[in-house]
C-alpha cells in the first residue's frame, strides 16, 4: 500500500515516517514539506537513512496519506487527496471537534471543510475502534487530550466520578512543535517548569466532547491545566475527581476494586495498560503505550488517576499509525510493537 505524508518536516510528520519505515504492508510512497521541497529526506533527517525519497512541494497519488499540517491548513490539503479515493489521518485539530461553531471559537478561524466534519471520526482506538475501521477520514486526537481521555474513560463510563474532575498534565517540550519560540527555546525551558493555557487549552474541547459521549448525564465540568516540563518526550497527566459513592470500598479493597474495574475496562487493549504503580514517562519513550494507575485519596473520597505515554508516538505518529492499520484491516500492533527506550 503505497502511503504519503503531508508535512513530513514537524516532529510529528518525522515520527511517522520513522515509524512506517518498518511497517511491513505499508510503502512509504510520497513525503512533503514545502521549506525542504527537493532535498532528500535522509539529508534533512540522517536518522531516516538510508530513505531514498525525496521531500516533494505536493503530494502525488497515494492509497493512504497522513496529513501533519497545522490547523486550519490541514483540512485545505486534505479536501483533494480524498477527492482521489485514498483514506486519510489528519494529526491536525481540524476534524477532532463536531460543532463548526466550536472550531472557530477554540481555533479562532472559520472551519475551511466543515461539510467534512459529519463524517470525520474522532481516532481514539479504545472509545471508537468499529466507527475508525469504516472511515474514510479520521481525526487523530491532540496528544494530552489521549492522555487525560484514556485516564478518566473508565471512571466515566463506570459512573464511579463526580461531574467536577481536574486534568493535570505535564509535557515534553516537542508537543511545541519545530517552530521557534521564546517560550520552547532551550535557556528558557532548561531547568525550569511553568504552567500555560490556563485560559482554556485547545485540548479541552475535545476532552469535553468525547468524555461527554460517554456519559452525557454526568453534567462533566472538566477543567484542565497543561505545564511544560523541561524534557523533550512525554506527557504525565493527573486527574482528580470526587468519587461518586462508596461502591469502590476503602483501603487495599478498593484498591483492588478500582484496579479490577480498569483492567475490565481495557481487557484486550494492545496499546493501554493499568499499572499497580504509578507510570513514570520514561516507561513510555519511544513506544506506543499509554500506562494507566487509578487510586484514590480515601480520607477525602478523591479519585486520582494518573497516565502517561510519549507525545510523539501514543500522543500523534504512533496512534495515527494505528488507526492506519485498523482502517486497512491489519493487525492493529502492526509496525506498532517496539519497547520504549530506557533509560
Amino acid at each position: 500500500m503505497k502511503v504519503g505524508i503531508i508535512n513530513v518536516t514537524g516532529y510529528a510528520g518525522v515520527e511517522l515516517a520513522r515509524l512506517l519505515r518498518g511497517h511491513p504492508e505499508a510503502e512509504l510512497a510520497c513525503v512533503t514539506g514545502r521549506s525542504s521541497a527537493g532535498q532528500r529526506l535522509a539529508d534533512v533527517f540522517p536518522h531516516l537513512a538510508p530513505c531514498e525519497l525525496t521531500i516533494e512541494p505536493e503530494l502525488s497519488p497515494v492509497d493512504f496519506a497522513f496529513s501533519a499540517l497545522p490547523h486550519a491548513s490541514s483540512a485545505g490539503a486534505i479536501v483533494p487527496v480524498l477527492g482521489t479515493g485514498a483514506r486519510v489521518v489528519d494529526m491536525s485539530a481540524d476534524f477532532r471537534l463536531k460543532d463548526a461553531s466550536s472550531y472557530q471559537q477554540w481555533y479562532g478561524v472559520t472551519h475551511p471543510a466543515s461539510h467534512l466534519l459529519a463524517d470525520a471520526v474522532y481516532g481514539l482506538p479504545e472509545l471508537a475502534r468499529d466507527a475508525i475501521r469504516g472511515a474514510r477520514l479520521v481525526a487523530n486526537p491532540g496528544c494530552y487530550s489521549t492522555a487525560a481521555i484514556l485516564a478518566l474513560a473508565p471512571a466515566v463510563k463506570e459512573g464511579i466520578i463526580g461531574p467536577r474532575v481536574i486534568a493535570d498534565a505535564k509535557s515534553g517540550v516537542s508537543g511545541a512543535g519545530r517552530t521557534l519560540s521564546l517560550t520552547s527555546h532551550y535557556s528558557e525551558v532548561n531547568e525550569n517548569f511553568s504552567a500555560y493555557g490556563l485560559g482554556g487549552h485547545r485540548h479541552l474541547p475535545e476532552m469535553q466532547q468525547e468524555l461527554t459521549a460517554l456519559d452525557p448525564a454526568l453534567g462533566l465540568q472538566l477543567t484542565f491545566v497543561p505545564h511544560l516540563a523541561p524534557m523533550t518526550r512525554g506527557i504525565l497527566c493527573t486527574c482528580y475527581g470526587a468519587l461518586a459513592d462508596d461502591r469502590m470500598g476503602t483501603g487495599a479493597r478498593g484498591q483492588a476494586a478500582l484496579l479490577d474495574l480498569f483492567r475490565s475496562f481495557y481487557a484486550g487493549e494492545p496499546f493501554v495498560r493499568v499499572v499497580d504503580r504509578p507510570p513514570q514517562t520514561k516507561q513510555t519513550w519511544g513506544n506506543n503505550v499509554c500506562l494507566i494507575h487509578p487510586t484514590a485519596d480515601w480520607r477525602t473520597g478523591t479519585l486520582i488517576i494518573v497516565s502517561c505515554l510519549d507525545n510523539l508516538v501514543k500522543g500523534a505518529a504512533g496512534q495515527a499509525a494505528q488507526d492506519m492499520n485498523i482502517m486497512c484491516g491489519f493487525p492493529e500492533t502492526m509496525g506498532l510493537e517496539a519497547l520504549a527506550v530506557y533509560p
